[in-house]
């Protein structure tokens, strides 16, 4: 027979959803390699990301960080766009997945992109260090590219509600534990108050870190790529938005708007006018 031999149909399925995630037939689910019963109760959730990503298991200091990372940001209350939309969905009388994908669905480069933003940001500085240049240098050049080629704030700095975002200085001060510890190398919190340091000199006035570019310091840290890190902001923000719909949907509210119903949109249209010909309809 010429040509490559025609596959069954049989290997035709297999490798239609080709995996290296998950092995599984009647009777045996393996992860990564892993049975399922061996996993269960030995290793903690963060670890089970980490596995599932990664291909491997972290050590304990790993999924740990990791799990610090993702407990910070689980919520930001009603004013965040996708917390609202959970619990207007709920107040629509949908079920707790419907409000929990309606939310999940505007987490996108505006409203949940930032983490994913600010590693790629420190990820270009680090090439540079990487090429020999130093820390100062190479992050006063990025800046100057942003400020020339890029629109909006830098990513990772700065809030529109807190002065100082409380949960960052904390993260920060994480990440440095572990890096004396020898568990991360601390390259990326160099890189971010290196950043904070030089905008704070051009701006005149300080631009803190915010809790997307503290956490994008540790999934830095922990060797994830930007990509990944808005994947890890949906999974930390989904436990507030599951919280906020089933918290809605135990209350009476029914098509709760954005607004208390007494407090109506600014209309910026056309006044007042009359259809044409309606008069003349009347007389």
């Amino acid at each position: 027979m010429s040509g490559p031999e025609k596959k069954t149909g049989r290997e035709r399925g297999e490798e239609w959803w080709q995996t290296d995630i998950i092995e599984m037939r009647p009777g045996v689910i393996r992860l990564r390699g892993y049975e399922i019963q061996d996993l269960i109760g030995r290793i903690s959730f963060p670890a089970m990301i980490w596995l599932m990503l990664r291909g491997e298991l972290p050590d304990e200091e790993q999924a740990t960080l990791l799990g610090i990372a993702l407990g910070a940001a689980v919520d930001h209350g009603p004013q965040a766009p996708s917390i609202a939309i959970a619990r207007m969905a709920a107040t629509c009388g949908v079920g707790i997945n419907s409000a929990m994908a309606s939310a999940i669905n505007v987490l996108g480069d505006v409203h949940g992109g930032a983490g994913e933003q600010a590693l790629s940001f420190y990820g270009d500085i680090a090439a540079a260090l990487d090429q020999g240049t130093a820390l100062a240098d190479a992050v006063a050049a990025r800046l100057d590219r942003f400020f020339a080629e890029e629109e909006g704030y830098v990513p990772g700095f700065g809030h529109r509600f807190h002065p100082v975002d409380p949960r960052a200085p904390r993260l920060i001060e994480v990440t440095r534990d572990f890096a004396a510890r020898g568990i991360i190398g601390g390259r990326f919190a160099d890189i971010a108050e290196a950043i904070e340091a030089e905008l704070a000199q051009r701006k005149g006035k300080t631009i803190p870190l915010n809790i997307d570019g503290a956490t994008a310091v540790i999934y830095g840290e922990l060797g994830f790529p930007p990509a990944l890190t808005r994947g890890l902001f949906v999974l930390s923000r989904s436990v507030g938005i599951l919280a906020h719909a089933w918290e809605q949907s135990q209350q009476s509210d029914r098509n709760k708007g954005p607004l208390p119903r007494e407090w109506l949109w600014a209309y910026t249209g056309m006044p007042v006018r009359p259809f044409p010909g309606r008069d003349e309809e009347s007389n």
